[in-house]
């Protein structure tokens, strides 16, 4: 009863308007105040948060991906990802969905997704016929790829507060992304051949222009094997490989493309910079939060209510996902993560869950909060490119939550989906 009076508290706090680290920071502090009579050791408790190591690759994969971004780099992938399936019915949607599919691999950012491939890919999937509903929906539904495959913002915040191994996450994360993307992709491919709007295809690609393709867009490939592989094969660990990433992103954009001069890598820093500082000052009040939770003996009592109605796995993971679904309509992913995650933790050691399926379930939760209003940030990231009514917008991507809540599913009646790779891992030989 208490969290849910503070839950809905920090919802109303947050849909003030305030940003999320201040409503998050000030609503706890006045809680923390309330519970204790003053702040305590708050300030061993802020810097106990931040000195973590993991939390270096944070800015790390933010940098690689800005300076793919700036340089130019990932302009190829939409080329390639066309030019190879520009003659299959809907070939245009499906180029997009995998577009963003790899990108995903670079960026770690939904929203990021969304904009850098809907730039070039909704005015060229209208000019062909395309309803621009189903091109906002194949956008919108595609970037949320971003943060399922790897790397991932929303991955390792939640292996951070959970203590979890991030490559495993990583790694855990790689299936199940494909497995939304071929979804996408066959939806497409229906969508195109059996639609009431056929659009415009083109001819199959000769064997050069694949190849002229493929070489165009060949070190922006390399850059997501570097990564994964490096992890997979244990000579990585998630920091180390954000930092190899970071820097031959930097190489790839300055040498190779020599897209990005002074300037951009400047600008490509204060970007990165700007927004590790707004995570890690959430990541801070969710932290006081988390204290305050803790104080109240809040995970300890959901523990106990757990055990004494004797629910299943399947029974707690269901009402956790549904909650977050509900909180997706309102928070964004962050703090989604960094509120809930202290409170189930306890409950998944108590039931034996595997905190990297959990992690995984909650990440294909956190896509459904990107295309669900009124606060979805790919709806939001669309309108802002498209200059389209948002109704129209939400209207293109409901096909997609269908589609994510059964990939949701899936995942959650067949957790090999997502344990299978981590548990082939290096590190676990």
């Amino acid at each position: 009863m208490i969290f849910a009076l503070i839950l809905v508290g920090l919802i109303i706090v947050l849909l003030t308007g305030l940003p999320a680290f201040a409503g998050l920071g000030l609503f706890s502090i006045a809680i923390l105040v309330g519970v204790e009579g003053n702040l305590g050791n708050i300030g061993e408790l802020v810097f106990g948060k931040l000195d973590t190591y993991l939390l270096v690759s944070i800015p790390l994969f933010t940098l690689m991906a800005h300076f793919m971004i700036r340089g130019n780099v990932v302009d190829d992938l939409f080329g390639a990802a066309h030019t190879m399936l520009r003659h299959l019915p809907g070939g245009l949607a499906i180029a997009t969905v995998a577009a963003c599919t790899v990108f995903a691999a670079i960026s770690g950012s939904s929203v990021a997704t969304a904009l850098t491939i809907g730039s070039a890919a909704i005015p060229l999937m209208i000019r062909f016929g395309y309803d621009p509903k189903v091109a906002y929906g194949v956008v919108g539904g595609g970037g949320t790829l971003g943060i399922l495959i790897p790397p991932s913002g929303p991955m390792i915040l939640y292996g951070v507060v959970s203590d979890t191994s991030i490559g495993a996450l990583f790694m855990a994360g790689v299936m199940p992304g494909l497995m939304m993307a071929l979804i996408f992709g066959l939806f497409c491919y229906m969508q195109g051949r059996f639609g009431k709007v056929r659009v415009a295809t083109e001819p199959r690609a000769t064997l050069a222009e694949v190849g002229a393709a493929l070489r165009r867009s060949f070190w922006a490939l390399t850059l997501p094997g570097l990564v994964l592989g490096g992890m997979y094969f244990g000579v990585f660990t998630a920091t180390e490989a954000a930092a190899a990433g970071a820097l031959a992103a930097l190489l790839i954009a300055v040498i190779v493309y020599r897209s990005l001069g002074w300037k951009e890598i400047w600008l490509a820093a204060i970007d990165t910079a700007r927004n590790t500082a707004m995570l890690f000052l959430i990541l801070v009040s969710a932290g006081i939060l988390g204290h305050v939770l803790t104080k109240l003996r809040i995970p300890l009592q959901m523990v106990q209510l757990v055990t004494e109605y004797g629910v299943s796995q399947l029974g707690f993971l269901g009402a956790v996902m549904v909650l977050i679904f509900i909180l997706g309509m309102f928070l964004e992913t962050i703090s989604i993560i960094l509120i809930t995650t202290p409170v189930v933790l306890p409950v998944l050691a108590a039931l034996k869950i595997d905190p990297v399926w959990y992690g995984i379930l909650l990440t294909v939760n956190l896509e459904l909060a990107l295309i669900t209003p009124p606060v979805g940030m790919n709806l939001f990231a669309l309108k802002a490119i498209t200059r389209a009514p948002i109704n129209h917008i939400i209207i293109g991507v409901a096909p997609y939550v269908l589609l994510l809540l059964l990939g949701l599913a899936l995942v959650m009646f067949f957790p090999q989906i997502a344990l299978w790779l981590p548990q082939t891992m290096a590190l676990n030989r």
